[in-house]
């Protein structure tokens, strides 16, 4: 299997651009995994996920931050593997404005009353894409 650590082709990055979620998968403290349908954006080579600072997935990357993240569609498969980062202020504007443009959403705003607001960033280490992936 070959690693794919450049930014991918046209069609992908396409997808990235137009599809509105993407499986994310953490790993708990006990080693199983946690799955869970997310809202994202790629920008800047890098997967963005907006996230209450109290969240499962926010435990889990801070105790492992590697994680992967597949796109819906298993015939066409778009996986990435990477190594998230939590990012829990100043909010990157592009990103922001990104997720607005995509969602009516403003990301960086709390859902509920006393939530913080973080940012995952995901630097991908290894694409798995269709053909690509043994």
């Amino acid at each position: 299997m070959s690693d794919l650590v450049n930014e991918p082709g046209a069609a992908v990055r396409l997808r990235l651009a137009e599809e509105k979620n993407v499986w994310l998968c953490t790993v708990r403290p006990d080693g199983s995994a946690h799955v869970t349908p997310i809202w994202f954006v790629y920008q800047s080579s890098r997967w963005w996920i907006g996230s209450d600072h109290s969240s499962v997935k926010v435990r889990n990357i801070l105790k492992e931050p590697r994680v992967s993240l597949a796109l819906e569609d298993g015939r066409f498969p778009v996986v990435a593997e990477g190594d998230s980062s939590l990012i829990c202020g100043g909010f990157p504007r592009e990103v922001v404005t990104v997720f607005k443009q995509k969602y009516g959403w403003d990301v960086s705003a709390p859902v509920r009353l006393g939530s913080k607001r973080v940012f995952l960033e995901v630097r991908v280490c290894r694409w798995l894409l269709a053909g690509t992936a043994q």
